[in-house]
């Protein structure tokens, strides 16, 4: 049997739990003007919330969709500011209690995790597999595609009834599932909750079980939907491609990319999670470097150029560092 939610419907909606969401939420957002006017009469804000989620009456609102490049053109959907604090309460009791049922190698949207953490157990897994670059080391790579708008509702509740047994959560989580759909009703999450960001996570942590228990792979590391797994054997990895197509397609309605997966050997560099990889080091994938490049251009500020200097000093970029150096920054 899994292990269960102690929390209760209660907890989570209690003044207590929803001040201490606010607390934070607010952070960095203090000058928006939708946060100004809901903090303007925040206690009654709040105690209208509680009541409404206490009586279950509470419905979530409707979403602002806005347009970001992020590298590739994205979509936003941006909930109210009374929906998004109730995200952060959620959030703030369930992903404790979630986080430990992840695996160690997954690394995206987890505290102590991250994209550093993800390259870095990369550079382990590939000295590893490679002997220390004395064998071959093949490395499948691969992702899912348009995850966040293929994600099946009814497939993700009955993942969090597993572990959730109060159903007043479970009703306060459908409805923050169904109040978005990516175009087919009963599918999608929106880009931009705190809440999608733990339920990817969980739908996909059954992918993850999949992979280390189902197929037994030791090397394998997922960050959000890319994932990749080592092995010296070309073939063996050839075979857990159909496998894992076969488990995301009947168990969680996903499909992997068909132009986004491939098998490659680490000495002729993988790319990911922004980097190509070798054995030794690591370097910035051109279009990456490009697009740093414009940006610094669009926006020469201290800021944007202190951000990319941090970014750089995760792998070998001598050239691209001399590069943003001498770009003229503003007086």
């Amino acid at each position: 049997m899994k292990i269960q939610l102690i929390h209760k419907f209660e907890d989570i909606i209690s003044v207590e739990n929803l001040l201490l969401a606010w607390g934070e939420f607010i952070k960095g957002k203090k000058n928006k003007a939708d946060v100004q006017e809901f903090s303007l009469c925040l206690m009654d804000n709040i105690f209208e919330l509680h009541r409404e989620l206490a009586n279950l009456t509470y419905k979530h609102r409707q979403y602002q969709a806005f347009s970001i490049n992020d590298p590739k053109p994205r979509i936003i959907h941006k909930a109210s500011v009374r929906d998004r604090l109730l995200h952060h309460a959620i959030h703030r009791l369930l992903y404790p209690f979630f986080d430990k049922t992840f695996i160690s190698d997954s690394f995206s949207c987890r505290e102590s995790k991250g994209t550093h953490k993800a390259i870095t157990r990369f550079r382990v897994f590939s000295q590893k597999t490679s002997r220390n670059n004395t064998k071959t080391c093949w490395i499948l790579k691969g992702d899912i595609k348009k995850f966040f708008a293929s994600v099946d509702h009814n497939i993700l509740l009955n993942i969090l009834k597993e572990y959730i047994p109060d159903q007043k959560i479970i009703w306060l989580l459908q409805e923050i599932i169904s109040s978005f759909n990516s175009g087919q009703l009963g599918v999608g999450l929106p880009l931009g909750n705190l809440t999608s960001q733990l339920f990817a996570n969980i739908y996909l942590n059954k992918f993850d079980q999949f992979i280390k228990h189902r197929l037994k792979l030791k090397h394998y590391i997922r960050y959000a939907d890319d994932f990749v797994v080592f092995s010296q054997n070309k073939y063996f990895l050839e075979k857990q491609i159909s496998f894992s197509r076969s488990f995301l397609q009947e168990s969680l309605k996903l499909e992997i990319h068909p132009q986004k997966v491939f098998i490659k050997t680490l000495a002729s560099g993988v790319d990911f999670l922004g980097w190509v990889n070798f054995f030794d080091h690591r370097v910035l994938r051109t279009k990456t470097k490009k697009r740093m490049l414009i940006r610094l251009k669009q926006h020469p500020t201290d800021e944007t150029f202190v951000s990319y200097l941090g970014l750089l000093k995760w792998g070998n970029s001598c050239k691209i560092k001399k590069q943003i150096i001498i770009t003229p920054l503003p007086l």
